[in-house]
């Protein structure tokens, strides 16, 4: 199956379980493919580079790659000297791949349209690419859980396929955020992200407020 035909697969499916069937399936071919200059998958390199410059001492920093796939985040983090990183995805297939980086200090199989099962205030910095994404998972409650196992002042990177930003209820649920005095909005401008698509998604940096 092409890298097209995957991805258009991905986009469409109705539930998580058929998304991930499909992602086991994708996974042992999933890098060359999307490292394809066809594709040209940047998004992973860029959020990388915002979570290196976001963090004071990368070496010391612990950071949570939410939906590690195979790895491509958590690899850009460790060339870049980050030496805590814990992966979080729904296909197991993907984790096994994501395992032979060596990039990664724990990685477990969870589905972020539920509770992330990590304590509050736990991570520095949270990285979330290729995620949120037609066919895959919601703004509710992902992005809230994601901004609970932040440290106050952590932030979290996340990518969301431009098309669904408003549709999809990302920006309403960022605003809400906001709204109830959870995190500043850093940024949320465009980004390449499967470049040789065409395709733009939105880069969400959000700093988690500290209550205290």
């Amino acid at each position: 199956m092409s890298t097209q035909v995957y991805l258009a697969q991905a986009r469409a499916s109705p539930n998580a379980q058929d998304c991930m069937a499909l992602y086991d399936k994708w996974a042992a071919t999933y890098n060359k493919e999307v490292g394809d200059e066809k594709q040209n998958y940047v998004a992973p390199v860029l959020v990388a580079q915002v979570a290196l410059q976001s963090s004071k001492n990368p070496a010391r920093s612990v950071i949570l790659d939410a939906g590690c796939g195979t790895g491509l985040v958590g690899q850009a983090l460790a060339i870049g000297g980050v030496k805590s990183i814990d992966g979080l995805d729904l296909s197991g297939p993907m984790l096994m791949e994501a395992k032979k980086t060596g990039a990664y200090r724990n990685l477990a199989q969870a589905d972020m349209n539920r509770r992330i099962e990590k304590p509050d205030d736990t991570y520095d910095v949270v990285t979330c690419v290729g995620t949120f994404t037609a066919g895959h998972v919601g703004p509710d409650p992902a992005l809230r859980e994601l901004i609970r196992v932040t440290k106050r002042h952590g932030i979290v990177i996340s990518t969301i396929l431009e098309e669904i930003w408003e549709s999809g209820g990302f920006k309403a649920e960022v605003e809400k955020l906001e709204a109830e005095n959870l995190v500043t909005v850093v940024s949320d401008g465009l980004i390449d992200y499967v470049k040789g698509r065409g395709d733009k998604a939105v880069l969400a940096v959000l700093e988690k407020v500290d209550h205290v």
